[in-house]
């Protein structure tokens, strides 16, 4: 099936990791879920795949650290340390299943808060391209500019509110 990721803003990271095991895009009031404003992008990863999205729209080189995270949920600090500890999980544990909840930091959200609307349709085509989206029999070239300018519009949000992108992922 694989991972799902939704890139979201909040206040804080207390307000980020506010029911880390519901959806960031489906707000549910009954089920003190709340309403976040998030992008649902399924399957763009942090580390590489929206790691080569802020190399095309700030014109960098790609590395696997471009898009620093800081993991938030599972806590780390709860994590276990050895492997004595991991095999006495049991088998729903977030450290086993996810969610995840990671901040992204000022710089990635900058950077796509900067993007220039006008580049926005050359940039999706690059980034429709990239070698993580050939294994899709097709990529449709509105989708990934409606993603794009989501995800721009998201961090310009956030950076308008001093907020701060999260991305929350799960199986």
């Amino acid at each position: 099936m694989g991972v799902f990721y939704e890139y979201y803003r909040a206040s804080d990271r207390e307000a980020a990791v506010v029911r880390p095991d519901r959806s960031r895009v489906v707000a549910n009031p009954s089920r003190e879920v709340p309403a976040f404003d998030a992008v649902e992008t399924k399957w763009v990863d942090p580390k590489v795949v929206l790691g080569r999205l802020v190399t095309f729209i700030g014109d960098v080189d790609f590395s696997l650290d471009l898009v620093g995270t800081v993991t938030l949920y599972p806590p780390p600090e709860g994590a276990p340390k050895s492997d004595k500890e991991w095999d006495a999980l049991p088998e729903d544990s977030p450290y086993l299943e996810g969610p995840g909840i990671e901040e992204l930091t000022v710089n990635v959200r900058d950077v796509l808060a900067g993007a220039d609307d006008a580049r926005l349709p050359l940039v999706a085509e690059r980034w429709s391209k990239i070698e993580e989206f050939s294994h899709f029999s097709s990529v449709d070239g509105e989708y990934m500019l409606s993603l794009v300018r989501g995800l721009a519009g998201l961090a310009r949000r956030a950076k308008a509110s001093d907020q701060m992108l999260y991305c929350w992922s799960s199986l």
